[in-house]
């Protein structure tokens, strides 16, 4: 819940220009993702709702980040647009195989938790040239090439995967 109620300052900061405070508080959004992580594990304090909400806090998240830091050209709309599409097309399939075919289990793939990665440490890089101008600008584009890569690579796994269970019926 933490982290849903950090999006929108976060945003806001980042409009606002004030890159700094806006990389605090998405630093206490991914720490508090790693300690939510730690004691569902540690504890078995795994829930339904908190296999919903994770995934929807990181979305929230990060693809309001690639929204507005497009809007303020600090990533390129194609980019966002590509990780956008990526996020409706599992999300969409989700809600489907859910109404159509049996209720969906939280449980992302491997690649998918790779991809996660990806774009957090992307954004953590974007938005800390913004606040203090490092790292340089090669390290972005690499890690925009990995984001690339990890984002079309795992929405394809997604399709394949689901498709697969759905013909299949589980």
């Amino acid at each position: 819940m933490l982290r849903i109620a950090l999006v929108l300052p976060v945003l806001l900061l980042i409009l606002r220009g004030e890159y700094g405070w806006a990389l605090l508080l998405f630093w206490i959004a991914g720490f508090s993702d790693g300690i939510d992580g730690y004691l569902a594990t540690r504890f078995n304090w795994a829930s339904r709702m908190g296999a919903l909400l994770d995934p929807i806090a990181d979305k929230l998240l990060v693809a309001g980040m690639f929204v507005t830091l497009s809007y303020t050209q600090h990533i390129p709309i194609w980019l966002t647009a590509v990780v956008l599409f990526r996020d409706v097309v599992i999300i969409g399939g989700a809600v489907a195989y859910n109404y159509l075919i049996k209720p969906v289990e939280g449980e992302p793939t491997r690649i998918s938790k790779i991809n996660t990665v990806v774009q957090l440490l992307f954004l953590l890089f974007v938005l800390s040239r913004a606040a203090f101008g490092w790292p340089d600008q090669v390290s972005i584009t690499v890690l925009g090439t990995a984001t690339l890569v990890t984002v079309v690579t795992s929405g394809i796994d997604y399709v394949v995967q689901w498709a697969d269970r759905a013909r299949k019926g589980v």
